[in-house]
Formats: C-alpha cells, sequence, structure tokens
C-alpha cells in the first residue's frame, strides 16, 4: 500500500510540472529579424554556425541591462570562436512606444558590442511561442546552438536562471563552441 501511495504522490507531483514546463527543449529555433537603429537587420538565419544568446529585454531595467553587459563582456570574449549575443528591446505593457528610440543612449551608455534592436510584443511573442494571458518575465534569454537549435532559455514557467549567471552562461556557452556540428545540421 506504501508503494502505491508514493506512486500515486510522485505522479501527481510530477503531471504538473509537465503541464506549466515550455516546450521541450532542445527544439528548433524558428528565424527572427531584429532591426537596429541604424536600419540594418540581423536575422538568426543569417548566423548559421555560431552560437548565439538573445536576450529580449527592457532597457528600463535595471536587471536587464546586467544581463545585457554580462552578454558585452562574453561576445568580446568569445566572438571569435564563433559566438553571437543578440539584444531585442520591446515596450513593457502600458507604455507609450518609443520604437526603439532607447537603443542608441544605451549601446553608447554601455558602450554594446553586439546588435541590439528594437520589435514588436506581438512578434517576440510569437517567436517565444508565448501565449496571451502568459506573464513574460524579463530579461527573456534564449540561447542557441550552431546547428539552430533552442538549448536553454529563461523567463518562462521552467525557464533557466542560471542563463543570468555570468559563470554558468559561460560555461554553457564555452560548451556549445565546443560541440562539433556536422555542415547537414546547421540552420537553413
Amino acid at each position: 500500500m506504501q508503494k502505491l501511495t508514493a506512486a500515486i504522490l510522485i505522479i501527481v507531483l510530477a503531471v504538473p510540472a509537465l503541464v506549466a514546463a515550455p516546450s521541450l527543449l532542445p527544439r528548433k529555433s524558428p528565424d527572427f529579424t531584429i532591426s537596429e537603429p541604424s536600419g540594418k537587420t540581423t536575422s538568426l538565419s543569417a548566423l548559421k554556425g555560431r552560437v548565439v544568446v538573445m536576450e529580449f529585454f527592457f532597457v528600463q531595467s535595471e536587471h536587464c541591462t546586467r544581463v545585457m553587459k554580462i552578454l558585452n563582456k562574453l561576445n568580446e570574449e568569445m566572438a571569435p570562436r564563433g559566438f553571437q549575443a543578440l539584444g531585442v528591446v520591446f515596450d513593457p505593457p502600458r507604455s507609450p512606444n518609443s520604437h526603439g528610440n532607447l537603443i542608441g543612449p544605451a549601446v553608447d551608455n554601455f558602450k554594446i558590442t553586439f546588435p541590439i534592436g528594437f520589435s514588436s510584443k506581438a512578434d517576440i511573442d510569437s517567436y517565444l511561442g508565448r501565449q496571451p494571458k502568459e506573464v513574460l518575465n524579463i530579461p527573456q534569454i534564449i540561447v542557441i546552438d550552431r546547428a539552430g537549435m533552442i538549448r536553454a532559455a529563461s523567463g518562462a514557467a521552467g525557464g533557466d536562471p542560471r542563463l543570468e549567471d555570468e559563470p554558468s552562461l559561460h560555461a554553457m556557452i564555452d560548451g556549445l563552441l565546443n560541440e562539433s556540428v556536422s555542415v547537414g545540421t546547421l540552420r537553413k
């Protein structure tokens, strides 16, 4: 009887975790394009063969800018090995549309060395597969391997908080940069 009760308890505790978990990882990353204030666009498909960490964030958030500084440091250190950081700014709910006007001053102030662009909340929700009533925690960080597979994500229910920790993120990126990828598995 105790074994049956223990088995039922395990199932009862496991089911909510499965229901609340985001899509299983790894999964193929949809293409996504950011538009920089200069008019230049950067799409994920153009970064095939690189390890990409994309941060969706609010410029006015201290928490988001802390992660942006981490990505800047990692980008400077690891870009020669095939790493690419990307930043995607969007406006907080119930705020006036900034059209990305805060990006230039933020890039200058923090001396950002990687592409940061602006996107609509709807495009971001579509990329992340976010449901209308689901809360979007920020920053939302997506880690994509050389083959175009999302390997880790933060910010959502079940997301990985280690992605906001510099040593953990560094170790993850380093591991992905050291993985070998066959030409047939690269993003198309």
